[in-house]
């Protein structure tokens, strides 16, 4: 079985501050991360491929020349191949963007499952895992928390859903999204991080991949959306003390004063 994680180096939320002029995020000086939700995938694959004998896992991320790092802590977790989809061409692209620019990458490689992240921590749109499906015409299933069967042909999935869950049967090649229950990341190796260092990172290009874009939808110019602004929410209240009846009515008064009832 062929396994693919797609996974992105996401500033470490923790750490992030906004600029009060500009509304924007102050990444200078903030330590990256492989976003949470992606981590769980890799460990899911990383499962499958113990479980499948043969199988393989090869991790891909778009990003800068700095996402490097980001593939080399998925090799010393037991990844065996990683690809960064780099150029600056690709530099701003919203999740329409990204997700075209993805599976073009996706398409230069072979693949049983494709796994990523429910969602990023920078964005939380949850939206580029199932776009990368739509555009290679898989099927998918998001918001996976198990997987209980796996075989040549098909895998079988819990997903979580509002209420309770669902039990899925879906045909490979197909794509699954990640959520934290899925798996606990396990640890890098040091034997791990020695040798992730001696492997290759493999550059997708413009070049590499324009035969597979929509050349008009790339990139700042070419994305559908845009961060209008970025904001942190001020401090709540603390109501100490009150009953029941006392809490509710302060909080009807004050959703009265902010005019939202």
């Amino acid at each position: 079985m062929k396994i693919v994680v797609c996974i992105k180096q996401v500033p470490d939320t923790v750490e992030v501050k906004i600029d009060p002029k500009t509304g924007t995020l102050i990444r200078d000086g903030v330590p990256s991360i492989i976003n949470p939700d992606d981590k769980t995938g890799i460990e899911a694959a990383l499962t499958l491929k113990e479980k499948m004998e043969g199988s393989t896992v090869t991790v891909v991320s778009m990003g800068p020349p700095q996402a490097d790092v980001a593939l080399r802590e998925a090799l010393a977790m037991g990844c065996d191949e990683a690809y960064l989809v780099s150029a600056r061409e690709f530099g701003g692209s919203d999740t329409y963007a990204t997700s075209g620019i993805l599976a073009a990458a996706l398409k230069t490689l072979d693949y049983d499952v494709i796994i990523t992240g429910r969602q990023a921590i920078d964005g939380d749109t949850a939206q580029v895992g199932p776009q990368i499906g739509e555009k290679l015409s898989l099927p998918q299933v998001s918001y996976v928390e198990e997987i209980q069967e796996v075989a040549a042909d098909h895998l079988v999935v819990r997903r979580q859903f509002e209420d309770g869950y669902h039990i899925i049967k879906i045909k490979t090649p197909c794509l699954l999204t990640a959520i934290a229950e899925l798996a606990k990341p396990r640890y890098m190796s040091v034997r791990g991080v020695v040798e992730a260092y001696e492997k290759e990172i493999k550059i997708l290009g413009f070049e590499d991949l324009k035969d597979n874009l929509e050349l008009d939808m790339i990139g700042l110019k070419g994305s559908p959306t845009n961060v209008y602004q970025s904001f942190t929410k001020g401090a709540g209240t603390i109501l100490k003390d009150l009953s029941a009846e006392q809490a509710v009515k302060a909080i009807v008064d004050k959703l009265e004063e902010k005019f939202i009832i």
